[in-house]
């Protein structure tokens, strides 16, 4: 008990910054100081308060009420969940009113394509006044790949800017990096207009959605047995050499991929039966010729490995860099809308890149209809790198409810079924499914739908030991996840909830799941300990230092800077996902700290004063302690800066 302490006493240490015999000041002022700061921060959460008069109103009916119902009837706090709604956004423009036109810093002065119209600054001089000053002396771009592609706007500039302004290189260092492709699935301006304007060709999934009009979807493993089959009359030789010459070369219609599409035949020597949307070079192979069977998929040999799930805001490519940097076997991108992507929104394309050091991912869908989700699979499946695409049935967010996708689809097995089986007739990769035990609390479902995922084509289910009503509380259900893992076998089920240590990791293996997922409980297990992975593989507790969990951010801070960029825009969205990621670390309890071994993921830490006034500060659940320690790694925020997390439950009051 030595290291507990009250609230008072706690913040009072953190604004001595740790100086010893001022823990304690006059405690009449520091409540008052208190409930300063937790008014102002109702009035940042809050953009629609009621008005006085309501208010008004209000106090005028409690006063009628008697006395003794005076207890009943006060207002219960309503318990922070969800989201928080119309939290203040910083735009670019907020931090930097004017920003150097993108010509400038990558070599091509004078070329600028929008030439008089366009919105940026072409003088480097008048850039350069106005520029907030640098960070650091160290550009991680700079040290990391010999060059910093952000020049001038770059807030480490001076560690590469030579006479002139000019961007130095280090030619021995950029050698090492010529033609290697660190981060793969972007979105390419070619494929964004083919899906802007609806160019791109779908055959598959509408060859697909025609048998479902038609009444006949029936399982995707009979029309693939056929594939596999030699036509008649044909011998050896492949349908394409025995049609003769490439058809787009006798037919002028042939440039335009509908035409062609529409020109070729339905028939299996035609290949995949569609066009891709990038001319291919390459000699012919046979999977160009015969259509994949179920049981010639690639294989998704993941048993007994430590699966990362997708985290929404937080699951970023940097944050699983670090994951891996410690032991993670398998990412997952984070949840991306199939609609967003049919239309070749950046911000979603986003959430589907892969860095290289991620040797097994696989990116997560969610939709509600089986004709934007069968479109989007295919659509993945001919412009990406991907080991497995995963269908999100587990999502409790009303937003994502009320439009029938998420735990909803559980309660629509028509088409939960036609997804299902659509996705798994276009992908080229293993399908897996990620569900709930159910939607209610206390009605299971998933040990019904579960036989039938298997029988729809999935190669692996994961299962969150919890309904949608429970959310992210209470405790996960193992006794039911390992009843649901004997149902599904012999298909792989993974379990997910409350894994907080290796000791959680064993129990969960000992009740005959495949594997198991780390993901978003609550506290989130790997957002408050990304080690975990490093533990549970070392069987193991680690009583990390402070200084160690500064230098984990500083990593992240590094990761970030090079995925999002080292200019103020770079900088500040690298801010932005560090100050989410906080709001989840602050939860962590040293094991040092700790009367009994292990950390609970459902207890709530109390207030205590660290080792050092770095724990300390890691500890606080103020959303200004956690802008100080971003100061640290990033500078000082710009003026006017606001932040409030995304998540109501990770902002204590």
């Amino acid at each position: 008990h030595r290291f507990l302490t009250s609230k008072e006493e706690f913040h009072a240490y953190l604004r001595a910054e740790g100086k010893p015999g001022s823990q304690v000041g006059d405690e009449g002022e520091e409540k008052d100081k208190e409930k300063e700061k937790e008014e102002k921060k109702e009035q940042v959460s809050s953009c629609q308060s009621e008005p006085p008069s309501k208010r008004v109103r209000a106090e005028d009916e409690e006063n009628r009420e008697d006395a003794g119902a005076e207890e009943k009837e006060r207002p219960e706090r309503k318990r922070a969940r969800g989201q928080n709604k119309s939290r203040p956004c910083m735009k670019p423009k907020h931090y930097e009113q004017s920003r150097l036109c993108p010509s400038l810093t990558q070599g091509f002065p004078g070329n600028c394509p929008f030439g008089p119209r366009c919105r940026f600054l072409h003088d480097v001089g008048e850039y350069l006044a106005g520029k907030p000053s640098d960070l650091g002396q160290r550009c991680v771009l700079f040290d990391t790949f010999g060059r910093c592609v952000y020049g001038v706007t770059c807030r480490f500039a001076r560690a590469h800017l030579g006479d002139g302004h000019q961007n130095v290189t280090n030619a021995t260092l950029a050698k090492q990096w010529e033609g290697k492709q660190l981060v793969r699935n972007n979105l390419s301006k070619e494929l964004q207009h083919q899906l802007r304007k609806r160019k791109f060709s779908f055959q598959k999934a509408e060859e697909y959605l025609r048998g479902i009009k038609g009444g006949k979807a029936s399982s995707p493993e009979e029309p693939e047995v056929s594939n596999c089959t030699a036509l008649p009359g044909n011998g050896d030789s492949p349908v394409l050499v025995e049609q003769g010459e490439d058809p787009r070369a006798e037919d002028p219609k042939a440039e335009d991929p509908k035409a062609e599409a529409s020109q070729r035949p339905n028939c299996p020597g035609d290949g995949d039966g569609n066009v891709p949307s990038i001319p291919t070079v390459g000699p012919l192979t046979d999977e160009d010729v015969t259509k994949l069977r179920m049981c010639e998929k690639k294989k998704l040999e993941i048993q007994g490995k430590l699966y990362l799930a997708p985290l929404t805001t937080c699951g970023n490519l940097p944050f699983r860099r670090i994951c891996k940097r410690f032991g993670a076997d398998v990412t997952c991108g984070e949840m991306a809308v199939c609609t967003n992507l049919l239309q070749g929104q950046s911000s979603e394309w986003a959430l589907l890149k892969r860095h290289h050091t991620e040797d097994i991912f696989g990116v997560q869908l969610e939709g509600a209809f089986p004709d934007t989700m069968t479109k989007c699979a295919e659509l993945l499946s001919r412009t990406i790198e991907v080991d497995f695409v995963d269908i999100n049935v587990g999502c409790p967010i009303d937003l994502v409810y009320k439009k029938g996708g998420g735990c909803a689809l559980m309660t629509r097995s028509n088409k939960f079924e036609q997804i299902v089986r659509g996705m798994n007739s276009v992908l080229d990769v293993p399908l897996t499914v990620k569900i709930r035990t159910g939607v209610q609390e206390k009605v299971n479902v998933a040990h019904k739908i579960i036989p039938r995922i298997r029988e729809w084509g999935a190669s692996m289910v994961t299962l969150h030991g919890r309904s949608r009503e429970q959310r992210y509380t209470r405790s996960a259900d193992w006794e039911y996840i390992s009843e649901c893992a004997r149902i599904a076998s012999p298909m792989p089920l993974f379990g997910n909830g409350d894994i907080l240590s290796y000791e959680d990791a064993n129990r969960a293996m000992e009740t005959g799941v495949s594997g198991i997922m780390i993901a978003r409980q609550v506290p989130v297990g790997a957002l408050i300990k990304p080690w975990l992975f490093t533990e549970i593989k070392e069987q193991r507790h680690w009583d990390i230092s402070s200084r160690e969990r500064l230098d984990i951010l500083k990593d992240f801070t590094n990761y970030g800077l090079e995925h999002w960029g080292s200019d103020t825009q770079g900088v500040e969205k690298t801010r932005k996902f560090l100050l989410e990621w906080l709001s989840f670390l602050c939860r962590y309890i040293p094991v040092g700290l700790l009367e009994h071994l292990p950390q609970r993921i459902n207890e709530r830490p109390p207030y205590y004063l660290g080792r050092d006034y770095l724990e300390t500060l890691m500890a606080s659940q103020n959303v200004d302690d956690w802008v100080k320690i971003s100061e640290m790694l990033l500078g000082p925020v710009p003026a006017n800066f606001t932040f409030l997390p995304k998540h109501k439950a990770n902002s204590y009051r």
